[in-house]
């Protein structure tokens, strides 16, 4: 039986995951679906095929915002507040190639430039991904396990009567 001691990740050779017990990290786990999605190209995908119709110059771009939000949300970090909170995060910043994040500010300002262009984008990009996907293995069954989930809102919000 042979362990694996050190594992240097094909997406970021400067990361090295080991099982020595040292330093902790609750959000370590996102390296390793952070490979994961560059060994399907998922990340590839998302640069190539999205943007929003907005001409501006930007430090953060539309990409690397559909992405910090992917992998925020796959972390539990549900809300683009919490954009603020990990701002400099070491394990967020290598997963994201980035040296800060975009702030809160910044993600509602890119919800807001989303539009119906942006909606088929998001479509186009759910087919590629499942051609990738399906082009190593196409399953026998799917099967849907739909939950709902509460967003409260607050005051008199458009789309309230949504949730």
């Amino acid at each position: 039986m042979s362990i694996v001691n050190t594992l240097t990740l094909e997406s970021n050779r400067q990361i090295k995951i080991n099982f020595d017990g040292g330093d902790l990290s609750s959000d370590a786990g996102l390296l390793l679906i952070k490979e994961f999605a560059a060994k399907i190209g998922f990340t590839k995908l998302i640069k190539k095929k999205f943007k929003t119709n907005d001409e501006a110059v930007r430090f953060h771009k539309d990409a690397e915002n559909l992405l910090q939000m992917i992998y925020q949300v796959i972390s539990a970090y549900f809300q683009d507040d919490c954009a603020d909170e990990l701002t400099l995060d070491p394990v967020f910043l290598a997963v994201l190639g980035k040296e800060s994040l975009a702030s809160q500010p910044t993600l509602s300002r890119f919800f807001n430039r989303m539009d119906e262009d942006t909606l088929v984008q998001f479509n186009d990009i759910d087919k590629k991904l499942r051609d990738i996907i399906y082009s190593i293995k196409r399953p026998e069954h799917v099967l849907f396990d739909l939950d709902s989930t509460l967003f409260g809102t607050y005051g008199r919000q458009e789309g309230e009567g949504f949730n």
